[in-house]
């Protein structure tokens, strides 16, 4: 048999599932995950290499109404994924009745590219087996989809069959990673993703989505297997500063430790991790600093 590969891109309104069925999809456990909208930022690839095939998917940000410039950069960022790729995900919740204006205008972007679409109807977990069917319905109404799949990306439900759907659009190719590789991101941007994944979980309301994380130090003691990082969580306002180190520090102690664990498994190293919560005032408007913290 001829080994396949290919590109996939996953797309959608925040907080569809997106990452987690990247996560899922390609056993790496590369993109973040929260309840919150945004959680994801930049278009992430986690590849997925067996004997018969590599498939790279894109994990890329919720297709919102963009308020800043980091907000734009996101968007621009999904969208961009569009061409050049060998199938779109485009992802919906189940528990929604019905496409709204924040899918339609994901469909008028999909009607400008030639690539293949499938829906991934996620979050069936939710609702009655019965509700399916009128989705579908309904989506079909209004694009020419390739197919649709019901999944639950967390719980792992209808992932088989999506899996054979995407395997049927790769073509005879090469492994454009090597094996061993699982995400085209380098080790410190995954680390501060990992960080910035601890603070969303951990913080509520507009906090976690003012907040950046910018790798300072992050360098490998000799003899010792102990990787020493600093890093900087930049806020937009200096009553955040307080929220994200909390009472006593207890606050940003806790998001350390959380990071730390996770780092930890990431690098096979033992971490001595240090953060420092410094203000910014607008910076996702700053083109500076978003250039600095990876966003341009």
């Amino acid at each position: 048999m001829e080994f396949k590969s290919g590109f996939i891109t996953v797309i959608g309104r925040p907080n569809v599932g997106k990452s987690t069925l990247v996560n899922s999809l390609s056993g790496n456990r590369i993109s973040i995950t929260s309840s919150k909208p945004q959680t994801t930022r930049n278009s992430i690839r986690s590849i997925a290499t067996t004997e018969k095939y590599q498939m790279v998917f894109i994990d890329t940000p919720g297709i919102h109404k963009p308020k800043t410039k980091l907000g734009e950069f996101m968007v621009n960022s999904a969208i961009d994924t569009l061409n050049g790729v060998d199938l779109i995900l485009f992802v919906v919740e189940a528990i929604k009745a019905g496409p709204g204006s924040g899918e339609l205008k994901i469909i008028e972007q999909l009607k400008q590219v030639d690539t293949p679409v499938v829906l991934v109807i996620n979050k069936v977990d939710l609702v009655g087996k019965e509700s399916i069917l009128p989705l579908i319905q309904l989506y079909s109404e209004i694009y020419g989809f390739d197919a649709f799949i019901p999944v639950s990306a967390k719980k792992n439900d209808g992932l088989g069959a999506l899996n054979l759907e995407i395997l049927k659009y790769l073509t005879c190719g090469p492994k454009y990673y090597p094996e061993d590789v699982i995400s085209d991101q380098p080790e410190r941007f995954i680390v501060t993703e990992i960080i910035r994944e601890k603070l969303l979980h951990l913080l509520n309301d507009e906090v976690p989505h003012g907040t950046g994380v910018e790798i300072i130090t992050f360098n490998e003691r000799k003899d010792k297997g102990i990787i020493d990082i600093d890093a900087n969580i930049y806020c937009e306002k200096e009553s955040h500063k307080g929220i994200i180190i909390g009472k006593k520090g207890s606050k940003l102690k806790k998001a350390g430790q959380l990071a730390r664990q996770d780092i930890e498994i990431l690098l096979g190293a033992r971490v001595f991790l240090q953060l420092w919560v410094k203000t910014k005032q607008a910076w996702r408007d700053n083109n500076m600093v978003l250039k600095d913290l990876g966003y341009k």
